[in-house]
């Protein structure tokens, strides 16, 4: 009979628990702008965190080790001429980072393994295209070298960012985009928009698959995920502006699986699902706790786990990918909390007496591996995620060989690469001959002043 009383879950224990004050990031001035995207991004290797900058734009990067006071003085990526809104690790190659900015530019970063030793003002690659600012960002899950990126003009490009050239530009939104994501293997897209109205696209053909109007009746911001089985997990307000989270079936789109209501506070709801365990958090900009959801095939469908809640309020969250974990502790989750002038990792763990690998906890999960290039992709192939198993932990991340298969963001494994690394041997060899003829042109200078002094 307690089965009818208490769902047997073995998520239902899951506590949040935040860093000790020396395993925090310190002294960090985090941007003050008021967009509504995640202000941070993290991977086994690295954290990165939108800051204040004067005369542009400058997000930092700072490898996962470092924690503690971080020095005013220290380098930041400053390349962009006008504040930055998104960043975004690749997660095929853990030292190349996107960000976006409002000078309308996407650009590519490379990290040195240490992290900045010196700050950094030149991308790998500068993609233009966009003619206003652009604040989403989306790495494709299993295509390498392709990315997403959607901007205040309503368009979403995708781009070939080996090639550095705008593939797709898909213009169906008639307002502005609110969040853009890609399904398990990258063959769909999933918007929401200010016009009140959910899209799933064909990504390669820039068609509508299916819409979906007022999922949520408030004029506020609404965020969509895909979770398990291809079902959509909407967050947005009621018309009292109360907050509200939702569970669509793309194939019956007349009423929702399920619609809560949580409470009345003002900030955006944003949700990262981890589709090992099915839970979604939910992270509200402004808020100061992360609530927990398991989404299971059986109604309800969206079963509220628990709540961590803090005193300070979250500026930004990053969220780490699942092969970035601690697995000898049981952790199932780590968020990294922006504070207005720090950073603060959170642990999410399941408390459990074995020391030992918990093999329900761990399924085999999403690898640093790409399982097509990003031409193959473009030409109609999908890939399913290349899984790894999680049994040897943490050591699993940092083995050099999985990281360093793409050396160079412009190298690939496929023979169609080749053009494309002879295409960089050329940009190199144009670089040093710039080079030599600046230093030329500086001793010719020089000479003249010699010459013009002894007059």
């Amino acid at each position: 009979m307690s089965r009818s009383f208490v769902r047997n879950s073995k998520f239902r224990h899951v506590f949040g628990q935040a860093a000790k004050a020396d395993q925090c990031y310190d002294d960090i001035r985090i941007s003050q702008m008021t967009w509504d995207s995640n202000f941070c991004s993290v991977n086994p290797k690295f954290v990165a965190m939108i800051v204040d900058a004067s005369g542009g734009g400058a997000f930092m990067v700072l490898p996962l080790t470092k924690t503690g006071r971080i020095d005013m003085s220290y380098p930041t990526v400053c390349g962009h001429t006008g504040p930055v809104l998104d960043i975004e690790f690749c997660p095929h190659n853990d030292n190349i980072i996107a960000s976006s900015s409002e000078d309308c530019s996407v650009m590519i970063w490379e990290i040195p393994d240490g992290g900045l030793t010196s700050p950094l003002t030149d991308p790998v690659v500068k993609l233009e295209g966009h003619s206003k600012r652009v604040g989403l960002l989306n790495w494709h899950p299993t295509a390498h070298n392709v990315l997403m990126s959607a901007g205040c003009d309503n368009i979403i490009i995708l781009w070939n960012v080996a090639r550095g050239e705008a593939v797709v530009r898909i213009d169906v939104h008639p307002d502005m985009i609110y969040s853009a994501c890609w399904n398990r293997d990258g063959s769909r897209i999933l918007t929401s928009c200010k016009d009140k109205t959910l899209r799933l696209l064909d990504p390669r053909k820039g068609t509508v698959l299916f819409e979906k109007e007022k999922p949520h009746e408030g004029f506020r911001p609404i965020r969509a995920v895909f979770v398990s089985d291809g079902k959509i997990l909407t967050t947005g307000f009621s018309r009292m502006s109360e907050r509200q989270v939702a569970l669509w079936d793309p194939n019956n789109l007349g009423q929702p699986l399920t619609l809560q209501e949580l409470d009345t506070s003002s900030g955006v709801l944003l949700p990262f699902y981890d589709p090992d365990t099915g839970v979604v958090y939910l992270c509200g900009k402004g808020d100061s706790s992360i609530r927990y959801f398991e989404v299971t095939d059986e109604a309800p469908f969206v079963h509220y786990l628990s709540m961590y809640s803090s005193k300070e309020s979250q500026k930004g969250m990053g969220y780490m990918p699942k092969r970035g974990l601690e697995v000898n502790k049981c952790e199932i989750a780590r968020f990294y909390k922006l504070h207005e002038r720090k950073c603060e990792p959170i642990v999410m763990t399941v408390p459990r007496k074995s020391d030992l690998f918990q093999e329900d906890l761990y399924p085999d999960t999403i690898g640093p591996e790409p399982s097509v290039e990003a031409d193959e992709w473009f030409q109609g192939k999908n890939g399913e995620p290349i899984l790894i198993s999680l049994k040897d932990g943490f050591t699993s991340t940092t083995k050099t060989k999985e990281f360093k298969v793409h050396k160079s963001l412009l190298k690939t494994n496929s023979t169609s690469a080749a053009s494309q690394q002879e295409s960089s041997g050329e940009v190199q060899s144009l670089r040093k001959e710039v080079k030599d003829l600046k230093a030329a042109l500086e001793e010719l200078t020089k000479r003249v002043r010699e010459l013009e002094s002894n007059k």
